[in-house]
């Protein structure tokens, strides 16, 4: 353990103060579309710096942000036609090798998201990243949940998950059948875990997936790895 009793006032102060900014470093989040309790949402009253770290149980889906009015609940920050090419930004330091990561939308405020791309192998990347998807044409008009999940390749198993308010305008009928839940797992809720030191192959990775890490990857194990 780092021994403080010998510094200086200031020099405490400076060693403090890089302790802090390597802990807001420490994991990754979604800056854009801005997440629900993201410092930089304009809709936000009560930010969340731990908004990087991984959630648990108890906070599936979106760390209940999606419900609290101080974090941006029900304030759109983006417009999205169907059929259009969008993207999320990431920052952060961290990216724990990389690993598997989901582009969902939920028309039911969290209560289902439905994966619109999968990426397996290489995401995040470096200095955070954009990733680009299409949001279908027959994704329906009005008010929806993004999110982005994130399952790291090295380190503690975790997944870590930002959500979003969007509004998509010009739409069709819904995400029909062909568009599968989002992948769930080490959080309590199941009995699912993904493997360290390589991507997770995702059991339903939808039907527009983009592979990295030299298309190696590795399925679940467990139960309830849907």
């Amino acid at each position: 353990m780092f021994n403080t009793k010998n510094l200086s006032f200031y020099a405490l102060a400076a060693w403090w103060s890089i302790v802090s900014i390597s802990a807001v470093q420490a994991h990754i989040l979604m800056k854009k579309p801005t997440s629900l309790g993201y410092r930089g949402n304009q809709y936000v009253t009560s930010a969340d710096y731990d908004l990087n770290f991984p959630i648990k149980g108890p906070q599936f889906p979106c760390k209940l942000f999606h419900k609290d009015n101080a974090r941006g609940a029900g304030r759109s920050v983006e417009t999205w036609p169907a059929g259009s090419t969008q993207s999320f930004s990431l920052e952060g330091a961290a990216i724990h090798g990389g690993g598997s990561c989901q582009a969902s939308l939920s028309y039911d405020n969290g209560g289902t998201f439905k994966v619109l791309k999968s990426w397996i192998g290489s995401c995040p990347v470096e200095n955070g990243g954009t990733f680009s998807f299409l949001v279908p044409k027959t994704a329906a008009s009005g008010d929806a949940l993004f999110a982005w999940t994130w399952f790291n390749k090295i380190g503690n198993r975790e997944m870590y998950m930002n959500c979003a308010q969007v509004t998509i305008t010009g739409g069709g009928s819904g995400l029909g059948t062909e568009y599968p839940r989002t992948f769930v797992a080490q959080i309590g809720t199941n009995e699912c875990t993904v493997p360290e030191g390589i991507a997770v192959e995702f059991p339903h990775p939808g039907a527009v997936v983009q592979r990295g890490d030299g298309n190696k990857s590795a399925p679940p194990k467990g139960v309830d790895c849907v």
